[in-house]
């Protein structure tokens, strides 16, 4: 019998969310987007407001659910919806933001009990665009908080980056067979 995962994605806004929710869907991605009606317009035209779903099937018949979470803290009712039965959360942190590392305390804060009972993961994205090496200092900044330092620099673009995280964060809780041949099968190329 094929099993199903559930995994969420979240983050603040602009980070890649539902960039990596299309990236490894196999399925069309259901979003929610609403035009930007406050300060975030400047960095983007539109924001999820309920979330992004998503559908990755792999080899073996398994499936991983996708979900990414609204960005914005007034949409945060989403988050606790969307993280029930989940496996885990990838934690996507621009690392061109203001200060990841607040945006990294902010979100481990507010799903503290979920990742101390399902795991954690962090991607690094826009990583090229940074003198510094956040994701040095994110795992600094988790060792601190007593989480367990899993980050790496991960373009939300690319398919094969993207199923690592969600590899790395399955496999600290089951075997999911065929997860990272079916990121090798199809993997985008930075636009």
């Amino acid at each position: 019998m094929a099993a199903s995962y559930k995994v969420v994605f979240t983050g603040p806004s602009g980070s890649g969310k539902s960039t990596a929710v299309q990236t490894l869907s196999d399925i069309a991605v259901l979003q929610t987007e609403a035009t930007a009606s406050d300060a975030l317009c400047a960095l983007k035209p539109s924001t999820t407001v309920a979330m992004d779903y998503g559908l990755m099937k792999l080899p073996n018949g398994d499936k991983v659910h996708l979900y990414g979470t609204p960005g914005q803290r007034r949409f945060d009712f989403m988050w606790e919806i969307l993280r029930r039965d989940a496996k885990g959360l990838v934690l996507l942190v621009s690392a061109t933001a203001v200060d990841p590392v607040a945006d990294l305390r902010l979100f481990c804060s507010e799903f503290r009990p979920f990742i101390d009972t399902n795991g954690l993961v962090v991607g690094v994205t826009h990583a090229d665009q940074s003198r510094q090496d956040m994701a040095a200092t994110l795992m600094s900044a988790l060792q601190q908080q007593g989480i367990a330092p899993r980050v790496m620099d991960a373009d939300a673009r690319n398919r094969t980056h993207m199923a690592v995280l969600v590899e790395s964060l399955i496999f600290s809780r089951a075997v999911v067979p065929g997860l990272a041949e079916t990121a090798r099968r199809t993997t985008s190329s930075p636009i």
